[in-house]
């Protein structure tokens, strides 16, 4: 049996996409030392004034990119590409700015994962709901540069949740639910538009196992709800990485949380489970836990500057 080959989201930016790529090379070892988060990488205002400087051509770039990464990723024998995430800032607060009750002007600073690093955020103001439906128009766009089904990626409620900073509901799980409702009304309308796989990131599930436990999975499951069976539930759990290549000094998640969660995963409606192993090796018994769900093994070290052959 051959297996089928993915990407997990974000792809290197080409030359000319309007919005530059947060995860680049050149780092000071200053910078690299200090082994933050993509989050501590962002600076307010300047994806609005990409877009803006962009002008007329903004769409016409954004899709040149989208065709290129795809074109890349498929003729480099990956069976299910991505957009390639290259409209976004990063992967997380793309979704956020079309999301009600997230202020990117009001910034808190707070720290995140786990303790991994403290960084200035957008912050809730008021209760959280969908704006704007967008991924299905993005889905669409990609997805006519290939005759392989293009994969979709959003960002979960609980790593949307230990990504900005809350000044409203002071309840995770409420906070949690409310962001489920909202992403559920974007990944059933990417399913109706036809996208067959939707992959919901939740890397905050590896960082907190015992409120993923509690409440995380309840919340991930209602934002599948509805979704057809035919349609993959992709859900993709890492342990993080740094805001630079060749970072080696970043907290990562504890590496035994697969551990506790892949039983849960098993139990639930998720299809597809995406964790990573080239970064940090794991015992690959964890696997067992696991006997109807389809694993993504993360099989490229993308931390690195190295290539790999």
């Amino acid at each position: 049996m051959s297996l089928k080959t993915t990407t997990i989201g974000s792809y290197p930016k080409p030359d000319g996409t309007p919005v530059q790529d947060w995860f680049l090379a050149g780092k000071s070892e200053d910078v690299k030392k200090a082994s933050k988060g993509l989050l501590s990488n962002w600076t307010p205002g300047v994806y609005e004034k990409a877009l803006h400087d962009a002008g007329s051509e903004l769409e016409e770039r954004f899709l040149e990119a989208t065709k290129e990464v795809i074109t890349d990723q498929v003729n480099s024998g990956v069976n299910v590409p991505t957009d390639g995430e290259v409209r976004r800032e990063n992967y997380i607060w793309y979704q956020c700015r079309r999301l009600e009750g997230i202020s990117f002007e009001k910034l808190t600073q707070r720290t995140v994962r786990d303790g991994a690093f403290e960084a200035e955020l957008p912050s809730i103001v008021g209760p959280v709901s969908l704006k704007e439906k967008r991924l299905n128009k993005d889905w669409k766009a990609a997805q006519q540069f290939t005759k392989n089904p293009v994969k979709i990626t959003l960002p979960g409620p609980m790593t949307i949740t230990d990504s900005v900073a809350d000044t409203f509901y002071n309840d995770n799980k409420k906070l949690g639910f409310d962001l489920a409702v909202a992403l559920n009304k974007e990944v059933r309308t990417l399913a109706e538009a036809g996208c067959q796989y939707i992959q919901i990131d939740e890397p905050v599930f590896a960082r907190k196992p015992e409120d993923a436990l509690a409440y995380g999975f309840e919340n991930l499951e209602r934002t599948f709800h509805g979704v057809p069976n035919n349609v993959e539930r992709v859900v993709h759990m890492c342990c993080g990485y740094p805001n630079a290549l060749d970072s080696d000094g970043y907290k990562k998640a504890d590496k035994d949380a697969y551990l506790s969660i892949l039983g849960t995963v098993e139990d639930s409606t998720i299809t597809e489970i995406s964790i990573e192993d080239a970064h940090r090796n794991n015992d690959l018994r964890i696997l067992e836990k696991l006997s109807t769900t389809k694993v993504i093994l993360g099989v490229i070290n993308i931390a690195k500057s190295r290539l790999e052959t």
